[in-house]
């Protein structure tokens, strides 16, 4: 047994524990209201249950001393006859007397009414004599009328009984005693049922007022509050074709309606964005794609998110789906090895950019340019929103005035020179990456090289040889003969006209 409440008490603990705190504090107010409306019925019942039985003994004290007085002159003169006929007129006429008995002075009953009767069944006429309260007696003795007749109510097969004891007096002697059974008021048996009823019924009342409240509430505020809470979650999680169907008048079908109205307005809205955004991309890639440098834009994690047909074609990427791709695992392998690290720079906020060069050897031998630039995203003072015609005219303030209802803004790191606080570097959106084929460049880098050094070993020579002959004649002149001055002159000559057709070439 022990056992069994035990198991029955964790359960009840298991399904307690599983309601919210307003459920359980609803319960515990519920049952104190109820106790407290139950106690109270039961309080005001009983009062009128108690008023009800003190009426009955009264009207039991009067009825039996109306009765006393007039039976008392013919006992007194031994007229048992006339106290016989006149007791039976008298309970034939008070429906609610339900026996009368009549003993000596020594408590033997000599008469009863109804004493054949079989409904009549009492201790009173144990062994036909009557059993009187403890006190009659003494008070009887004593002369203590005042506390005379005695009331006593007790339980019989039939109902709650009021016995009413009045001692038989004519001229101060006691003659003996009427017991009188009165049965109870009828608004008195209705009103101890009615007790339990009502008590009862206000208890079960005010539960179940609380529980179909519980229900209406759930049913009518608490489901369409909830519906539109999770409608509310799925509009901030972008899913726009949300939509309540409740059938619900009132405020809150009006509610309900304002919700739907404002799904489809931003779904509407949703569409036409996507729809700027598409149109504005294509004319991103079609501006990128008529770019003569390969153009290449990187997210934070540096995956290719834009790729124009040149740099594909420096990469040799052409037929291949490389956009959400990892740019290091497609890149040639000597670019692989020139910016692999700065890009894991860039992208962990190392560096801010760069720019490198490398050859390439497949498909054809070219010099590329790799030119790095981080892409921030930007926040304007003061703004929640974001700002984006911020990236053709960033002034000192980036406040926007042509677009304020655009909500990003790509600004490069060459923009962030004109005065924007870098407090509003809010994070890194990406890397663009621009690769250039300078691969001519060089090439004519190298032949102009090749082109000045071979004009300076021509132009050397002649000079060479006209200073080497001017300075022997300088310092030798006066030793050398006509023929060999003349000699040296002519070749200085020559050397110099060479020098002059080098010139003019």
């Amino acid at each position: 047994m022990l056992a069994l409440l035990k198991k029955i008490g964790e359960i009840i603990a298991n399904w307690w524990s599983e309601f919210t705190l307003q459920t359980k504090l609803m319960a515990v107010v519920t049952l104190m209201v109820s106790l407290l409306m139950s106690s109270f019925s039961f309080w005001a019942v009983n009062t009128i249950q108690q008023d009800a039985r003190l009426n009955d003994t009264r009207y039991g004290r009067d009825l039996g001393l109306l009765l006393a007085a007039n039976v008392a002159p013919l006992v007194a003169e031994g007229k048992r006859n006339e106290v016989a006929r006149f007791s039976r007129l008298f309970y034939s006429s008070t429906s609610s007397v339900r026996y009368m008995l009549y003993a000596d002075e020594e408590g033997k009953i000599f008469l009863g009414l109804p004493f054949s009767e079989s409904e009549v069944k009492t201790s009173l006429t144990l062994r036909r004599r009557i059993q009187l309260p403890e006190d009659f007696m003494a008070n009887v003795e004593t002369g203590n009328f005042s506390a005379l007749p005695m009331v006593r109510q007790h339980l019989t097969p039939n109902g709650e009984l009021t016995d009413v004891f009045v001692p038989l007096i004519q001229e101060g002697k006691y003659l003996g005693v009427l017991a009188i059974g009165i049965n109870p008021n009828p608004t008195a048996v209705i009103s101890s049922n009615l007790t339990r009823d009502v008590t009862l019924s206000v208890f079960v009342s005010i539960w179940a007022m609380v529980i179909l409240g519980a229900v209406f509430n759930a049913l009518i505020i608490t489901k369409p509050i909830k519906e539109l809470s999770e409608g509310v979650r799925n509009i901030a999680q972008g899913n726009f074709k949300q939509r309540i169907d409740l059938p619900f008048g009132g405020e809150l079908g009006e509610l309900i309606f304002s919700f739907n109205e404002m799904a489809e307005q931003l779904e509407n809205y949703k569409k036409q964005n996507i729809e700027e955004l598409r149109a504005e991309k294509a004319k991103l890639e079609t501006l990128v794609s008529t770019i003569a440098d390969g153009a290449l834009l990187l997210d934070a994690n540096l995956q290719l998110m834009l790729v124009n047909s040149t740099a594909g074609r420096i990469f040799s990427w052409e037929g291949k789906d490389v956009v959400g791709a990892n740019v290091i695992d497609y890149l040639p392998v000597a670019v692989q090895m020139e910016i692999s690290r700065p890009l894991y720079q860039i992208a962990g906020g190392e560096i801010e950019g760069g720019e490198y060069c490398c050859t390439l050897d497949e498909p054809n031998k070219r010099t590329i340019r790799v030119l790095l630039t981080t892409v921030l995203l930007h926040r304007a003072p003061g703004k929640e929103s974001l700002c984006q015609s911020c990236i053709y005219d960033a002034d000192d303030t980036c406040n926007s005035t042509e677009r304020p209802e655009v909500i990003e803004c790509t600004l490069y790191e060459h923009k962030l020179e004109k005065g924007l606080n870098s407090q509003y570097r809010d994070s890194l959106k990406g890397i663009a990456m621009t690769v250039q084929d300078i691969t001519r460049e060089v090439e004519l880098n190298e032949a102009k090289s090749q082109f000045i050094s071979n004009v300076s070993h021509e132009l050397r020579t002649p000079l060479f040889n006209i200073k080497s002959f001017i300075e022997t004649l300088h310092e030798y002149g006066e030793d050398l003969s006509e023929i060999e001055r003349r000699e040296f002159l002519e070749t200085a000559n020559h050397e110099t006209d060479r020098l002059t057709r080098l010139t003019l070439l």
